[in-house]
């Protein structure tokens, strides 16, 4: 295992500029992203991007795995996102309640709204260009890794800071509230090969 500590609110690596990658043969970039992978396993989470372990470059990743309150149908597969840009996203926004691995010693979740369907552009760990469209969560995890690349952490995007709830309220009232697995639901999934 190689999982490291995710840096908490106030850590210096969340603010900071994050460098781009450019050598995708680098022993160095493999090493992140296991470490990221390893991070997000033992933290439980669903997307991860390296500043939340020190590490300022521009690299995320994401997998929402099934659990006992997501079904299979809408779990998706470990994906990496290197050098990513959002290029398209919907006028249309939902709430979804948020929490992060970087505000974990606080336990604070909160209702952000975000734009329903966003695209993003970005390299795979091998070098090769891809565009992505999703929705439901999985929308939601790379809008809200794509913030962290720009020093951004979900608290400063909540709608209503009078909701704000810890771990345990959010788990009694929203959770697996009807409204939040709606606003959840993954229905698209658009994956698109661009080249090196």
């Amino acid at each position: 295992m190689a999982a490291r500590l995710t840096v908490q609110l106030g850590h210096p690596a969340l603010k900071a500029q994050n460098q781009t990658i450019q050598d995708f043969t680098d022993p160095k970039l493999s090493q992140l992203l296991m470490d990221l992978k390893d991070t997000m396993y033992k933290e439980g989470l669903i997307g991860i991007a390296a500043p939340q372990i020190g590490e300022n470059y521009r690299v995320f990743i994401t997998e929402p795995r099934e659990t006992q309150y997501r079904p299979r149908d809408q779990a998706d597969e470990f994906r990496v996102y290197i050098n990513p840009k959002i290029v398209w996203e919907s006028n249309e926004e939902i709430i979804i309640w948020e929490g992060c691995g970087s505000v974990t010693e606080t336990g604070i979740f909160g209702p952000v709204s975000r734009a329903k369907v966003v695209e993003v552009e970005a390299h795979d760990q091998f070098g090769g260009k891809f565009r992505f469209k999703a929705d439901g969560i999985l929308g939601r995890v790379i809008q809200h890794e794509m913030d962290h690349l720009l020093g951004t952490e979900f608290i400063e995007k909540v709608s209503d800071y009078s909701k704000l709830k810890s771990l345990e309220f959010y788990l009694k009232e929203v959770k697996d509230s009807p409204d939040q697995k709606i606003t959840q639901k993954i229905t698209l999934k658009e994956y698109q090969k661009l080249g090196m």
